[in-house]
C-alpha cells in the first residue's frame, strides 16, 4: 500500500519570555562577542564563499506521522555564529525511505536568515509511524550529511519494545564526548534522550575537569547575551560525537539550569548578578532563544520544554521543565522545603502533569525529569565526603540535610504528585533524570521516612553526567574511591535506594517491553581521552506492577 506525503515547510524561531550550580565573583557587564572568540566556535572550512554545514545535521521530538528536521548553515565565512552577518540563505530538505535519498517521501525549503543565526528547523508531517527515515539539506549547490531519523509507533500500535539513550551534563572543557560516540556506534536506537546540560554557562576554567581544561569552550567569557548563547551552542555542535550522534537517531531533549545560567528559577540563577550581568528577564529570553534556535526541539507549552510524546501503547513519556515557573531555591532545608506556596513545577504543569497521568493508556507512563524526585538524606557521611558532595550538589557545606535545588526542596509539590499516583491507583511509572553527576536506581516511595513500610509510588532511574565533575574528581582521588566509602552510608540512610555510583561518567541505554522497564548503566574508560572505551557496568528494571527497581545481571 503507498501512503501520500505532502511537502512540508517550517523554520520556527521562538521569541522567549522567561524562565542553575556554583556561586562565583563575577566579571563586570555583557560586552559585545569579538569576532576571534566567535570564531573559535567554527570548525575549520576552504576559504571560500559556498555555503556550509560546520554543525551537523539533527532531528528531533519524533511523531507518528513526523518528526522535526534541524540545522545550521554557513552562507559565508564572516556569517559566523552570533555574528548577526551574513546574507539571506534558501535551504532546502529531502526526506526519503532510503539512505540513496532515491524514494523521496517530502520536500521543501525556507530562508535561513541571520535573525535566527542562520538555523533552520523543518517540521515534517505525513510519514508513516514506526520508520526509518533519512535526510538531507543543501543550499547553494553544498549538500549536508546524510542523517537517519525515525518516526514514533502509531499512537494505537502495539509495540514490542523501545530503547533509548539517555544522557545528562556534557561540560565541554570537562573533557570529550564519548559518550555520545558509543551511542551513535549502536543500530537499536529509537530515539536518545538528553536530560538536561547539554551546554554550560560558565567562562573558561571555572569549570572545568578537576579544575584543568581537557578543550576550551568560546566564547572564552562566561555566556550572558544573546550572541554569547549562540555562540556557546555552536561550538558544542562542532563536536565529532555528538554530530555522529544527532545522525543517527532523533534527539528528545528537556533544559536545565546550565542552558540559562547554575541553579537557574523563575526569578534568577545562582550564578547571575543582577545589574553587573544585565537583567535576569534578559538572560533568560537570550537562553530561550538560542536554545530553540539550536535545538530539534518543538515549541511546548508557554514557550517552554514541557510536553508530551507517545509511543504506541507501550508508553508515553511526560518532559517537564523544572526552570522556568520554580520558587527560588531554599537556603535552609528547616521548614521553607515543606512551604506548599513553594513550587518547582508551577500550578499549570503540575497540574498538567498529573492530568496526563491520569488519563494514560500505555503500559509506562515515562517522565523526563531534570533533577532528582527521590528524597535523599546525606546519612552520617565523615565531613571530607559531606563538604565535597556539598558542593557538587551546590549547597552550603555545613550542616545541610537535603539538596533543595531537587525535589527535596520542594516537597509539597512532590508530596501531591505521589499522592495522586496512590489515590489513583497509576503504576509503572517511572521518572528519568540527569542533574547530579552520579548514577542512581531508586524507589520513589510516598514516605521515605517509613520505607519500606511505605509503599513505592514509582521508579526512578538517574544517568551520571557524560563529562562533569562528579565526587571523585572533586576530592580528586582515583575513580571509584569514593563510591566506595559513600554509596554504603547513602544506602543506609536511604533505603529506597537500590544503587548509587558516585564517581564514574557515562551514558544509560533504556529499554521498555511490555513486562518490564530496564536501564542499562555504561562507563567510560577516561573522559579525558578522545577515544575513551566504554564498557557495561550495571542493569536495574522494574517489572510491570509492582513500582519496584531490581537488580537485572545482563544488559538488553
Amino acid at each position: 500500500m503507498t501512503s501520500r506525503y505532502r511537502s512540508s515547510e517550517a523554520s520556527q524561531r521562538l521569541n522567549s519570555r522567561t524562565p542553575s550550580r556554583r556561586t562565583v565573583v563575577k566579571a563586570a557587564a555583557a560586552t559585545a562577542v569579538l569576532a576571534g572568540p566567535v570564531v573559535a566556535a567554527l570548525p575549520a572550512r576552504a576559504a571560500t564563499d559556498a555555503p556550509a554545514f560546520l554543525h551537523g545535521v539533527a532531528s528531533g521530538d519524533p511523531l507518528p506521522d513526523g518528526v522535526l528536521l534541524w540545522t545550521r548553515v554557513t552562507p559565508t565565512p564572516e556569517a559566523i555564529p552570533g555574528s548577526g552577518l551574513g546574507p539571506d540563505t534558501e535551504v532546502s530538505w529531502v526526506v526519503a525511505r532510503d539512505k540513496a535519498l532515491t524514494n523521496v517521501v517530502a520536500k521543501g525549503s525556507t530562508t535561513a536568515t541571520a535573525a535566527s543565526d542562520h538555523t533552520v528547523k523543518a517540521d515534517i508531517r505525513g510519514l508513516a509511524p514506526a520508520t526509518d527515515y533519512w535526510f538531507r539539506f543543501s543550499a547553494g549547490g553544498t549538500d549536508s550529511p546524510v542523517a537517519r531519523t525515525r518516526t514514533a509507533p502509531a499512537a494505537d500500535a502495539a509495540v514490542s519494545g523501545l530503547r533509548f539513550g539517555v544522557v545528562s551534563c556534557a561540560n565541554w572543557e570537562a573533557g570529550y564526548f564519548s559518550a555520545y560516540r558509543h551511542l551513535a556506534a549502536r543500530s537499536d536506537l529509537d530515539a536518545w534522550l538528553h536530560l538536561g546540560d547539554y551546554i554550560y554557562e560558565y567562562k573558561s576554567g571555572e569549570y572545568a575537569a578537576r579544575g584543568a581544561v581537557v578543550r576550551p569552550h568560546a566564547p572564552a567569557n562566561e555566556i550572558l547575551t544573546l550572541a554569547d548563547y549562540r555562540t556557546r551552542h555552536a561550538k558544542y555542535k562542532t563536536d565529532p560525537d555528538l554530530q555522529a550522534l544527532h545522525l543517527k537517531a532523533p534527539v528528545i531533549a528537556i533544559w536545565d539550569d546550565h542552558e540559562f545560567a547554575d541553579n537557574a528559577w523563575s526569578g534568577g540563577a545562582v550564578n547571575h548578578t543582577e545589574g553587573a550581568e544585565g537583567t535576569w528577564t534578559g538572560r533568560q529570553a537570550a537562553a530561550r532563544q538560542a536554545y530553540f534556535e539550536w535545538m530539534p526541539v518543538r515549541p511546548a507549552i508557554a514557550g517552554t520544554t514541557y510536553r508530551r510524546l507517545r509511543f504506541g501503547k507501550l508508553a508515553d513519556l511526560s518532559l517537564l521543565d523544572l526552570r522556568s515557573f520554580r520558587s527560588q531555591q531554599a537556603v535552609t532545608a528547616s521548614g521553607s522545603v515543606d512551604d506548599p506556596n513553594r513550587t518547582i513545577t508551577g500550578r499549570a504543569q503540575l497540574d498538567w502533569l498529573k492530568a496526563n497521568l491520569k488519563a494514560s493508556d500505555t503500559k509506562w507512563r515515562l517522565v523526563g525529569n531534570s533533577v532528582m524526585i527521590s528524597p535523599f538524606s546525606f546519612g552520617s557521611l565523615s565531613a571530607d565526603l559531606f563538604k565535597p558532595l556539598a558542593k557538587l550538589l551546590g549547597l552550603p557545606q555545613e550542616g545541610i540535610a537535603a539538596n533543595t535545588d531537587q525535589w527535596d526542596g520542594y516537597t509539597d509539590d512532590r508530596r501531591e504528585l505521589l499522592d495522586h499516583l496512590r489515590t489513583n491507583a497509576i503504576g509503572n511509572t517511572v521518572f528519568l533524570t540527569g542533574d547530579i553527576h552520579m548514577a542512581w536506581a531508586n524507589d520513589v516511595p510516598y514516605d521515605a521516612g517509613t520505607y519500606p513500610l511505605s509503599a513505592s509510588a514509582a521508579t526512578e532511574f538517574v544517568v551520571t553526567s557524560v563529562t562533569s565533575d562528579n565526587l571523585d574528581d572533586i576530592v580528586k582521588v582515583p575513580e571509584g574511591t569514593v563510591s566506595a566509602i559513600a554509596s554504603p552510608v547513602i544506602r543506609a540512610a536511604n533505603r529506597h535506594v537500590h544503587w548509587v555510583d558516585t564517581d564514574r561518567h557515562g551514558y544509560g541505554v533504556l529499554d521498555i517491553t511490555a513486562d518490564r522497564a530496564q536501564m542499562d548503566y555504561y562507563v567510560l574508560s577516561d573522559r579525558t581521552n578522545a577515544n575513551a572505551t566504554s564498557s557495561w557496568v550495571r542493569s536495574y528494571r522494574t517489572r510491570s506492577g509492582t513500582q519496584k527497581v531490581e537488580r537485572t545481571y545482563d544488559p538488553v
